[in-house]
């Protein structure tokens, strides 16, 4: 143990890092610090060993081959590390800590809190909203709720919602919708950060390859819908961001066309460690709440309900 006396800690983390991640700049915003920080505590862990450990090459960092011996027992001391402190952090065995996005933390989950806390008085939920996916391994965080393809690596990815979407817009504003191509006379109120465009529900509508008219652009999916519900345009949005708009009746789903985007909700665990309680009964508790909104959602009657092929 003594040869670690006789160096840095953060110098090993900052080779850690980088050697992960490939890059000053990546390592850097993981460690809270700047390119150059790195960089130093990087080569004053090279002085220490009296060896290089990368070579600096236009595309990035490159281990030596000193450097990957190092690197693999370094990430590999640094995990055991992190989910040592992860454990420690879970003191408290009824508080649940779950990792959302804003948009779903505020448009879906809030609206149902009390429901859970209802079921289970027991637990206590702590909602990390970030779009930033958890280290469902080395972090405090029990379970996260993301959306995607679902092949996130290293982690268990459990599909909860096969993601659909479809235009709202404020009720005054569905009032002159009465076929599909109707909704190309409203200007477009746009999400910036949307994995998907009109064309998925364009071509749904037997619309492919017409054009929106943009009114407003957000890099927030939430202000965007703020922005539908406000009269402003219309928005392609899907069921959980716009489900309580829905059925609260301040938003209207036009048409009764739905499209596929490929992604889906998912839940997402530590695929090394076993699902404790008071995670299976929230995942359990989120299928059911899912379920139900969705039979709700299907049961609310679109104003101009028309088939696809009459654009």
């Amino acid at each position: 143990m003594r040869e670690i006396n006789t160096i840095h800690l953060n110098g090993l983390r900052a080779v850690e890092a980088a050697g992960r991640l490939g890059s000053l700049a990546a390592a850097a915003e993981e460690l809270g610090v700047t390119p150059g920080a790195v960089s130093q505590q990087i080569a004053k862990t090279e002085a220490q060993l009296g060896r290089a450990l990368f070579e600096r090459l236009p595309r990035g960092l490159v281990p030596t081959e000193a450097g990957r011996v190092l690197l693999g027992r370094l990430s590999n001391a640094f995990t055991e590390i992190a989910q040592a402190v992860g454990e420690a952090r879970r003191r408290d065995e009824s508080v649940l800590t779950v990792s959302v996005a804003p948009v779903f933390a505020a448009r879906w989950l809030v609206y149902r809190l009390n429901r859970f806390a209802d079921c289970h008085p027991e637990i206590r939920l702590r909602i990390d909203a970030t779009t930033k996916l958890a280290n469902v391994d080395t972090s405090d965080v029990d379970l996260a709720i993301r959306v995607g393809a679902g092949h996130w690596p290293g982690v268990r990815a459990e599909l909860l919602l096969e993601q659909e979407v479809f235009p709202v817009c404020s009720p005054a504003l569905a009032a002159d919708l009465h076929k599909p191509g109707d909704i190309l006379k409203l200007p477009a109120v746009i999400d910036e950060h949307a994995m998907f465009s009109w064309e998925v529900w364009l071509k749904a509508a037997g619309l492919s390859g017409a054009e929106m008219t943009v009114r407003h652009s957000f890099n927030d999916a939430s202000l965007a819908l703020d922005a539908a519900i406000a009269g402003q345009g219309v928005m392609i949005a899907w069921q959980t961001l716009a489900g309580y708009a829905v059925m609260k009746g301040s938003l209207v789903a036009p048409f009764g066309i739905r499209a596929k985007t490929g992604f889906g909700h998912y839940f997402v665990t530590s695929a090394s460690r076993r699902e404790s309680k008071a995670v299976l009964a929230f995942k359990r508790w989120v299928r059911e709440e899912v379920e139900e909104g969705m039979r709700q959602l299907s049961a609310i009657p679109s104003p101009s309900a028309v088939l696809p092929s009459s654009p």
